[in-house]
């Protein structure tokens, strides 16, 4: 174990590094533009053996906190906050961003503005760092704003708006709103829906420090009466509620999810870093932060179930929302994007549930285990669709196909990934951390219990349909004829260069091998958190072993989750086999066979009309009232009205006065005799 100085360096430097490595890179480019690359790899590699070098205390249960001054006049200390929870975190964000780095060498190369992308790469590198090691609620805001102003300059990176660089179909129209989004148009969108979860967030943290007085996370374990005092009030469930309204936004939940579908409108080692691997995790990292204080609240007798019932129903609708739509999709990025807001859904399912359970430590362990799956495996499958999307020069799957026998490595990397993504039974880290979350879920016995396990397994079924689906329009059938014509002008399809493929290729390996020692690796996890919770929180959990009847190895697991999870993976891989690589059936013709089935699609195609719906109530509603009160009001109560009337009013008066001006003595001499006649008429009555 390292010496508690050097922890609290390392700590402090995880997050320092990038920051001050970000601002180097405009003078590095300025002296030659090779480097830059190399010394961003070297950032990112520096910052994450910093956060490996704190693995060793994290694992024997062990923390590193450590402060220095700030804001003296309120007493605020700038802190770092090494625990377990934070530190398994720091390294899930350090090491796949190293990889996303190096992957970015090779996709980013030749563009004339490398010195930009990697100036904003590192600066969100350290901001979500910062989230993840600060120890109080307002350093970790300062984070939050840092990554959501990278993610918006990386999302409209493209900035000049060329027609390869838009998403969505040009000319396609929703309820009379344009389905077709430019780099950025896509980066504002989301500066502004996430801001919307950030005032939420703010107004959040200001309501608690108004009555404990402090934003620091252990102050406020070690000291409970602001939150009696809270309650009391009313003010505890709304002041949690409006801090995961800042979790809903960065994280792409229902009803601010719509922001990341247009996200993909940036390149490809952004969508694997920022919107698959880390930035939308912040807000599953956030509740996972608090969740456990309200729990403990909760059991102390300050009620806080309308939280987690909250949080739990908000994941479950988003992942079946999103998945739906990401089965209909037939943009390669968007499909993966649908997939990581549903994705995330199934975390904040497991952390809400967490809350109503007797065993908070299952759940918590199951939202976080699936966050570090899906972190590698969805970081994986963004990088190789990245690769397509170079090798064939189209976005749209329906460009692609028959591309298995030239991509042989992307091929097996994106079934590796996939796999996960499905939830391959026993040899992936998505089957495992799905499953788990399954359990929990149906062992909680809260009330919402049926309900919320029947839409994770739905969900399910869709994951696993709409992945097979994905590979199959990419890899299996012939050729499109886009490919041919590519082919024909002198583009063959080739592999990746190394530097490209090698990252998201250690990544699909990994999710299988953590897959086949999945088991273990979940219950090492779970010891670990339940260990973290009694020790932080006073959280008691019983040892991981379960009430399973199952055999041998599997007996730590609930047969009805373990079946549920199989049967999911079974129904939704076997649909998608049949209609896109068995090629048995025609969705096409499924689709225009009923009325029913054409009017679900569309449905789903049209993202449930919750985008324009979106645009219409808060974009053109809102332009149209604008331009309502500028030409009623304005130009004519205003400009007309008040502008026009006084002036003519005052011309009028002038006219009055300049007339009794006559220049005659005696008519002012009679003016004023007349005056005083009428004040000694007052007096005497």
């Amino acid at each position: 174990m390292v010496s508690h100085e050097f922890g609290a360096a390392a700590a402090w430097l995880v997050w320092i590094i990038p920051f001050a490595a970000s601002l180097a890179m405009p003078a590095i480019a300025k002296w030659q533009l090779r480097p830059v690359g190399w010394a961003a790899i070297g950032a990112a590699a520096l910052s994450a053996i910093m956060a490996a070098s704190l693995l060793p205390g994290a694992i024997s249960g062990s923390e590193v906190h450590d402060q220095t001054s700030w804001i003296s006049a309120i007493g605020l200390e700038a802190g770092v906050l090494a625990d377990p929870l934070a530190v398994i975190m720091a390294n899930v964000v350090a090491w796949i961003s190293l990889l996303i780095v190096i992957y970015s060498t090779g996709y980013m190369k030749g563009d004339p503005n490398i010195a930009r992308f990697w100036f904003w790469m590192l600066f969100f590198i350290g901001s979500m760092q910062l989230i993840v090691l600060s120890d109080n609620l307002l350093q970790v805001f300062f984070g939050w704003e840092g990554v959501g102003l990278a993610s918006y300059a990386l999302i409209g990176f493209w900035y000049r708006d060329k027609k390869k660089d838009h998403v969505g179909q040009e000319g396609r129209r929703v309820l009379g709103m344009l389905d077709y989004y430019s780099p950025t148009h896509a980066g504002m969108k989301a500066f502004v829906m996430t801001k919307i979860g950030d005032v939420m967030m703010l107004a959040g943290m200001f309501l608690i420090f108004a009555f404990a007085g402090t934003f620091g996370f252990r102050e406020l374990v070690a000291d409970t009466a602001w939150a009696t005092a809270m309650s009391a009030e009313g003010l505890l469930i709304p002041a949690a509620v409006l801090l995961f309204g800042g979790a809903v936004g960065k994280s792409s939940q229902f009803p601010l999810n719509e922001w990341l579908l247009e996200a993909m409108t940036g390149p490809t080692a952004v969508s694997a870093l920022i919107h698959a691997a880390t930035m939308v995790k912040a807000g599953v990292f956030l509740v996972a932060r608090l969740g456990p204080l309200f729990f403990a609240l909760g059991a102390a007798g300050i009620l806080a179930d309308q939280f987690f019932e909250i949080v739990a129903w908000v994941g479950a609708i988003t992942a079946l929302l999103l998945a739906t739509q990401a089965i209909v999709n037939p943009e390669i990025k968007k499909v993966l994007a649908y997939s990581t807001g549903s994705q995330i859904g199934y975390m904040m399912m497991a952390l809400g549930i967490a809350g109503l359970s007797e065993q908070f430590a299952d759940g918590y362990t199951a939202g976080f285990f699936h966050l570090i799956s899906h972190a590698m495996f969805k970081a994986s499958l963004f990088m190789a669709a990245g690769s397509l999307l170079h090798i064939v020069g189209s976005r749209f799957m329906t460009d692609m196909g028959g591309l298995r026998r030239h991509l042989k490595k992307t091929y097996l990397f994106m079934w590796a990934a996939g796999l996960a993504l499905m939830g391959a039974p026993f040899i992936t880290t998505g089957f495992w951390s799905k499953d788990a979350v399954f359990a929990a879920v149906f062992e909680s016995g809260s009330t919402w219990a049926m309900p919320i396990f029947a839409i994770a397994v739905i969900t399910a079924i869709i994951t696993a349909f709409y992945t097979t689906r994905m590979i199959g329009m990419v890899f299996f059938g012939p050729k499109s004829e886009h490919v041919k014509k590519r082919e024909a002008a002198g583009h063959p399809i080739h592999e990746a260069p190394l530097s490209m493929w090698v990252p998201y290729g250690v990544l699909a390996a990994i999710t299988i091998g953590l897959g086949i020692m999945g088991l273990a690796f979940e219950e090492s996890l779970h010891d670990l958190f339940a260990e973290y919770l009694d020790g932080s929180f006073g959280i008691h959990a019983a040892h991981y072993t379960g009430d399973s009847v199952l055999p041998g190895f599997l007996s730590g697991l609930n047969p009805v989750a373990l079946g549920a999870s199989v049967a999911a993976f079974a129904g939704g891989i076997g649909l998608g086999y049949a209609f896109y690589i068995g090629r048995w059936v025609s969705p096409a013709r499924i689709v225009n066979s009923n009325i029913v089935f054409y009017a679900i699609h569309k449905l789903f195609l049209n993202r449930w009309y919750i985008n324009a719906s979106i645009y219409w109530c808060f974009v053109v509603a809102p332009l149209w009232l604008a331009r309502g009160v500028f030409r009623y009001f304005e130009r004519t109560a205003i400009d007309y009205g008040m502008n026009t009337g006084f002036e003519r009013a005052a011309l009028w008066g002038a006219k009055v006065i300049q007339h009794t001006q006559t220049g005659v003595t005696q008519s002012y001499l009679y003016v004023f005799g007349a005056g005083l006649l009428f004040v000694a008429l007052i007096l005497l009555i």
